[in-house]
């Protein structure tokens, strides 16, 4: 591929800035990413003696633990994991995300043998330096802002690192290490950025639906292209027969089990007097395979079945690069991010240091480009492109260019003139 010299000149430039904007962030957001992969393997023997019990003796009914759960728990309990094992202690849980919490009931002792909520500990704390950088609201904007110009950091260094020098294909693998420590470091950032950009384009795509501004535009046009979830997917909208006597929770338990779901089993109380019961399973190895099954309180008798097909398609694929991004799919996918976290820590360190080699004391050291170039309606249509897909990183494109604007018209007015 022959490149516009000038062309490699621009979007190194951009490159050199966007750098510059996010790659200390980057630093952070790639070694605390790669921490929270371990969050299973630290956090299991830790709440392994709230979650494991003796099996010992007989175990009281599932509603007498319901019992149990709703007594203790501040917010009613709108779900319980089916306990698979005769040692798994029993899940209830109330709330979402940033704000479930799971009360654990032992059923051979008939008590509560602990609580875990998941805005406490540890990795919940790196889960906020990851994703907002321990400043709230303002933090998730940044860490946005740093997501949406490593899209433009991976665009521009694929075009300049390629080809780069001619060396042919050792270039692809092997950093100089005959030329200065400068070049030596450029070269670890451009192999290994070049390697792992395909890959950071789809975790990127999976950390988008959790921001703030992309995040609602996102789901702004999967409710306008009706391509989320189904209302009755949730049990909305669906109700029960009107009937003398409840199914007890014991019921709801054997019928979980009798339809032998891959995966964690869950199941969903009904959210008013008509509602229903919700049985689902959570199987990221394969998201094809979950499935919904709503079922009537009062008969037991089954409403609906709702399978993944059943999911629109934006969705689908939202979930598919969320699962993705945390290595959800199995080992391949979690040593796969682990890598890629690596690489990206590798790829910025490198470039900092191969910065601070090149920069000049009193001087940012930002590429010049030739007065001659014209970006070309291409080029512009496609950052137009971006700034309405990262309306963040458009906004920011602006500011930057206004600041050129500014610093071009003092310079001018301290020209002598003629």
């Amino acid at each position: 591929m022959k490149k516009n010299k000038l062309l490699n000149q621009w979007l190194w430039r951009w490159h050199f800035i966007a750098g510059l904007i996010s790659l200390p962030f980057i630093v952070v957001l790639s070694l605390t990413g790669g921490i929270y992969l371990f969050k299973d393997k630290y956090e299991k023997p830790i709440q392994e003696p709230i979650t494991t019990v003796a099996a010992v003796g007989t175990p009281i009914s599932y509603q007498k633990q319901w019992e149990l759960a709703n007594a203790r728990m501040e917010n009613k309990p709108n779900a319980m994991v089916v306990p698979m094992n005769p040692d798994q202690a029993t899940e209830f849980v109330s709330g979402r995300f940033s704000h479930k919490t799971s009360l654990f009931v032992d059923p051979y002792r008939a008590k509560v043998s602990g609580t875990v909520k998941a805005n406490e500990g540890l990795m919940y704390k790196v889960r906020k330096l990851h994703g907002e950088l321990l400043m709230g609201s303002f933090g998730t904007k940044v860490v946005e802002l740093v997501a949406s110009w490593l899209v433009v950091l991976i665009l521009t260094g694929v075009y300049v690192f390629w080809p780069f020098r001619n060396q042919g294909l050792k270039a692809f693998f092997i950093p100089r290490v005959k030329e200065g420590k400068r070049i030596f470091f450029r070269d670890v950032h451009a192999i290994s950025g070049f390697w792992v950009s395909g890959l950071l384009l789809l975790v990127l795509a999976g950390a988008f639906p959790w921001t703030d501004v992309v995040g609602s535009n996102f789901k702004w046009v999967q409710d306008v292209t009706q391509t989320g979830y189904p209302n009755t997917w949730m049990g909305i909208g669906l109700k029960s027969e009107t009937g003398t006597k409840k199914v007890s929770l014991d019921d709801m338990v054997e019928t979980a089990k009798a339809l032998e779901l891959p995966g964690t089993v869950s199941i969903g109380f009904p959210k008013s007097e008509m509602g229903v019961y919700s049985i689902s399973n959570t199987y990221y190895r394969d998201l094809e395979k979950q499935v919904k099954y709503h079922y009537d309180q009062f008969s037991g008798e089954p409403v609906l079945k709702q399978t993944w097909a059943d999911v629109g398609l934006l969705m689908r694929g939202r979930m598919w690069v969320m699962a993705f991004h945390q290595g959800q799919f199995g080992a391949w996918n979690w040593y796969l991010m682990l890598l890629v976290a690596l690489l990206l820590a590798v790829m910025s360190i490198s470039a900092l240091v191969s910065y601070s080699l090149r920069k000049r004391k009193g001087h940012w050291g930002v590429p010049k480009v030739s007065k001659n170039f014209n970006a070309g309606y291409g080029v512009v249509i496609a950052l137009i492109f971006m700034g309405f897909l990262f309306p963040l990183f458009g906004l920011s494109l602006l500011l930057i260019w206004m600041g050129f604007q500014v610093k071009v018209y003092f310079r001018k007015r301290r020209e002598p003139a003629m």
